[in-house]
């Protein structure tokens, strides 16, 4: 198999998109090549069979450069690749799906997002199959998407017993956005403080330019509960979910935060308010969406457990993950779908 993967980014030290990395070494044990286009590229060390051109955005190409060299590099590795797997950007669909129909390649598209729009519509008209991690994903109505596992390094995300868990610690990682929904958090925190429950509360993240007014608002609102760190390299995330008794995910119901995931597998405890993970995990570790009330009573429950019950919990979240979402049964079932196309 000789395969097109496209993504926004390839960099073993990205913060938000350093899976991408694992992906690409896994899927080149499986297949004869890979040619990666990404819209840019930092550091990454790769089997030989893996080829990474980028778009340019680390050169700080304009737009128009971008489309001009995916048109270049689609036409110009057109022999080299059979079938198109497109990660995460449907716009790439949109732009160059009708060329890989006419070059007979077959077109995946992976695609989590709980809202969708009129070039969503064309990208799954375009596109063989779909691939989502969550029932609850925009495509996921669609005859041809299929669910995924969401494709975790278990081997690399486990826990570490030279790190104590500190106990009454709360996390959250990621991008620092309001679709993240933080200041529901913030106001939880708000109402342990009141009761003078105690903890220690760590956000760990960058914010993208449009949303720094939202970055200081949060940090001026928590200036005394929390403390604000900068993303960090994807290697280091391990070490940072083993500190921490329990990790806050705030997202919405549709979207599929693979931090979550990775946590689980770390043997912490978690709170999500994504409603897919309720029949999945329990209600212990979910939360109501938007319900700093709920996620403060949730919060006070789970430091209330017994160290037992802890360590229990945290050996069974991680088990989830293995017989689930592991990379290794996302290699598979993807090496079956495209087998299938």
């Amino acid at each position: 198999m000789k395969l097109l993967f496209i993504t926004q980014k390839v960099d073993k030290n990205d913060d938000l998109l350093g899976f991408v990395h694992g992906w690409l070494s896994e899927l080149a044990k499986h297949c004869q090549s890979i040619t990666v286009i990404c819209l840019g590229k930092g550091q990454y060390e790769l089997p030989l069979n893996v080829k990474v051109l980028s778009l340019g955005k680390e050169q700080k190409k304009s737009r128009g450069q971008y489309i001009w060299r995916l048109y270049r590099y689609i036409w110009q590795e057109r022999r080299d690749y059979d079938l198109v797997f497109v990660h995460m950007n449907q716009e790439y669909v949109c732009l160059a799906g009708i060329i890989w129909k006419l070059l007979g390649k077959k077109i995946a598209l992976w695609r989590n997002h709980p809202i969708g729009n009129f070039f969503t519509k064309i990208a799954v008209f375009l596109s063989d199959k779909i691939f989502c991690v969550s029932e609850f994903a925009y495509v996921a109505k669609y005859k041809k998407a299929i669910l995924m596992p969401a494709g975790i390094d278990t081997d690399f995300f486990k826990k570490d017993y030279e790190i104590q868990k500190e106990m009454r610690s709360l996390l959250y990682l990621g991008r620092i956005s309001p679709i993240k929904k933080i200041e529901v958090l913030i106001n939880a925190l708000q109402i342990l403080k009141r009761k003078n429950i105690r903890f220690k509360a760590e956000a760990v993240g960058n914010y993208p330019a449009r949303d720094e007014k939202y970055y200081y608002g949060l940090q001026q609102k928590a200036s005394d509960m929390v403390l604000w760190r900068k993303g960090v390299p994807y290697l280091e995330t391990p070490e940072i979910y083993n500190r921490f008794e329990v990790f806050i995910n705030l997202t919405p119901t549709g979207s599929f935060d693979k931090t979550i995931l990775e946590a689980m597998a770390c043997e912490s405890l978690v709170l999500v308010s994504n409603r897919s993970y309720e029949r999945k995990i329990g209600t212990r570790f979910t939360f109501l969406e938007n319900n700093a009330d709920d996620l403060a009573r949730k919060i006070e429950s789970l430091f209330s457990l017994n160290s037992q019950t802890k360590i229990d919990s945290g050996v069974q979240l991680r088990d989830y993950v293995v017989k689930n979402h592991s990379l290794a049964k996302l290699m598979d079932k993807l090496m079956q779908e495209f087998k299938n196309l």
